[in-house]
């Protein structure tokens, strides 16, 4: 993993057409900013993971009928 420190509106490219921004930084939370082509799924982690288990349950599914 590779761990960056940034700035408030320092930011981070990711194979030329992702750029990640540190919005905001209150506390303990930061506030990042995503800029995707549409087409690119962009996705908090327990939303990722709840979308990957309802798909794993939707196939088990389809292979028990």
């Amino acid at each position: 993993m590779l761990v960056l420190s940034r700035k408030k509106n320092e930011s981070i490219v990711i194979n030329d057409d992702i750029t990640i921004v540190v919005v905001e930084i209150r506390g303990d939370k930061v506030r990042l900013g995503v800029e995707a082509p549409k087409e690119m799924p962009v996705h908090r982690r327990e939303v990722f993971d709840a979308i990957h288990r309802n798909e794993e349950k939707e196939k088990q599914n389809e292979s028990e009928t």
